[in-house]
Parts: structure tokens; sequence; C-alpha cells
């Protein structure tokens, strides 16, 4: 059978129990993988497709897809190391709502990590829906560790086959070596339609990557101007024009004291 007949069949197994937004990152996440191209390592830092998006979410991969990333396919399996230490939900929480002070949240959600656990837990994560006064907005952020030597992988390439739709955009920029982040950083912000072509009520989501150079440590924040995401028409509907905070903002929150630790725990 096909890999991608065996990976829709999978996720019609294991969405089922799954909240409506992590389903449609899920699909999402299939969706995008198939118009990716393999790259040219079999040792990539960051998987391609499918198994990556799902990775670099946080979500714990159900037992079937996680065989099926794993396997002998078109999409490559997440090359994540170890974290250094592990991290909790509630830590990842404090720090989420750390970063967005005087915001009021909902639908706060964390997942530890596990180092002892290389199927599925290696990745923490923490999201929640902020309402800073200027619309609900879905906020979350991911922190796991890239394999050294750093390679063409998630977060650190803008390289995308197909090309970008119109609209969407990705830049990539360095941060030089300092006391917060020993051997430089690099950064990769991305900003992107849920569906193509974009209207004037299509949801945008904007996502920063900040990955260290000397440990392969790496946070990702993914800021939605709607409630939840997605892709395509399943997307809520935009509550505000801006995510509640500038790239620049985020870049300075996921260097600054807050996520420190969390970054150190990681490698």
């Amino acid at each position: 059978m096909p890999f991608e007949t065996d990976l829709a069949h999978a996720l019609d197994r294991t969405t089922d129990s799954l909240d409506p937004d992590l389903t449609a990152l899920l699909s999402g996440a299939v969706r995008r993988g198939r118009s990716r191209r393999r790259r040219r390592s079999a040792a990539v830092v960051a998987a391609v497709g499918g198994c990556a998006v799902i990775a670099a979410a946080a979500l714990v991969v159900p037992g079937a897809l996680a065989a099926i990333c794993s396997a002998g396919s078109d999409i490559e399996p997440v090359a994540l190391a170890m974290p250094r230490s592990a991290i909790t939900g509630t830590q990842m929480i404090q720090a989420l709502e750390m970063t967005l002070p005087g915001g009021r949240f909902s639908e706060v959600t964390g997942q530890s990590n596990d180092p002892s656990d290389p199927s599925g837990g290696y990745v923490a994560n923490g999201e929640l829906v902020v309402d800073d006064g200027h619309g609900a907005a879905f906020v979350g952020v991911s922190a796991m560790r890239l394999k050294l030597p750093l390679r063409d992988g998630d977060g650190l390439s803008c390289e995308q086959t197909p090309a970008r739709a119109a609209g969407d955009t990705c830049t990539l920029s360095e941060l030089p070596s300092s006391a917060a982040i020993p051997g430089g950083a690099v950064v990769m912000s991305e900003q992107n339609a849920a569906e193509h072509p974009a209207r004037a009520d299509t949801a945008r989501r904007w996502t920063v990557t900040v990955t260290l150079k000397a440990t392969g440590a790496q946070l990702q924040m993914v800021q939605w101007n709607s409630t939840g995401g997605g892709s395509g028409s399943d997307t809520p509907k935009p509550t505000r024009t801006a995510p509640p905070l500038s790239e620049q903002q985020a870049v300075a929150a996921l260097t600054g004291a807050t996520w420190a630790p969390i970054l150190g725990a990681v490698a």
C-alpha cells in the first residue's frame, strides 16, 4: 500500500481521540509533507513534512503514526537529540504566561518531555489562547534539541518546494554570540496564510524558530491571529490583524531570561 495511504489510515485511527485543533494540525502536517522534497541527507537535523511538523508542534505521536514515521519512506524521521533534562508542561506554561504579561488565558495545555522516550518524548510544549485586549489569539512554544552538526532542516532553511504561496514569507537571520546565547543562534521567521488564495477573513500564522548553534537547542513560537491553528477552512476566523508579539519581541523573549532555564534544560 502506498505510504500516503498508510499514513491517512493511521490518522483515521488515531485522531478521533484528539481535540479538533490537534486533529487539524496532524492532517495539515500530512498535506504539507506531501508537497516537500526529500532532503539530500538521511541525517537531516529536523525531518521533512508531516513527521517534522508533528514533532515541532510537540505532539505525542501515536504508536501507529510513530511506526510510519520511522519506516523507510519519503518522509524522514525527525533526528532529535536527547534533552539534557526533563521539562514539565507546567514549566512551559509558566514561561509562556510570563512572556505574555497582562493577558487573560484560556485553553491552556502543556506537555512534558521525557528524555527516556525517543519515540515521542523529546519535545516539550506549552500552548494557550491569550486575550491581551486586541482579540484572542493562539500562542504555543515548543522546546527540543537538534542533533549536531546542524544541517539543512526545520528552523534552519527557508527552502521549500514547491515555492511558497503569494503572500507567505520566510526570512533567516543570525544572532551573535553573547552571554545569553553562547555561540550565537539562527533565527527563522515565517508568515503563512491558513489557505490560498488568502482572503480578508483568512487566518494567518507567525512562526519564530530560534536554534542555538553550539548546542542544537531550539525554541519555536507559533502565533495565530485566531483562536486556533489548522489549515484551510477548518481554521477559526481572524480575531485580530497582528499576533500578540512582533518578530522582534518574540526573538527577545525566546532568548531572554524567561526561557533561559528551558534552553538550559534542553541542552
